[in-house]
């Protein structure tokens, strides 16, 4: 004789999926926002070749006004290396990168302890460029 087995149904709660999803939102909204430097004014310097940036960890600023941040959020230079050094963690050689990010007018004064103190820090440092264009073919252009 065949005992027949019960089946069971195997259903996701739905209700709790709300809660999960919108807690993931916040979390991707905050994250998103903790590197965002796009309010900082500066204008990057020019170069006629120019690479491609890669994944970086921070992002450094020197804006038009010479005050630095990092990841968007004003920091000291005597303080730059510590948080840079927290920021990097344990991550291995080549995946350490930090942009920076320097206003063109700024002088060597302002970016030199800058370029010190990611290098204190175990940075790998990735300038960021603008690439020239030329004026004749822009002028062209309709």
């Amino acid at each position: 004789m065949k005992i027949k087995r019960k089946t069971f149904s195997a259903d996701v709660p739905s209700m709790a999926m709300g809660d999960i999803i919108f807690t993931l939102l916040i979390f991707f909204v905050i994250l998103a926002r903790a590197q965002d430097d796009s309010h900082l004014k500066w204008e990057p310097a020019k170069s006629p070749d120019v690479d491609q940036a890669k994944h970086a960890l921070a992002s450094v600023v020197i804006d038009v006004n010479n005050k630095l941040y990092l990841n968007g959020q004003p920091i000291g230079v005597s303080q730059l290396a510590g948080a840079l050094k927290e920021r990097l963690g344990n991550a291995p050689a080549g995946e350490r990168t930090v942009l920076l990010k320097v206003h063109r007018e700024a002088t060597a004064q302002f970016f030199e302890p800058v370029i010190e103190a990611i290098s204190e820090a175990g940075g790998d440092l990735l300038h960021v460029l603008e690439q020239e264009r030329d004026d004749k073919k822009q002028a062209r252009a309709p």
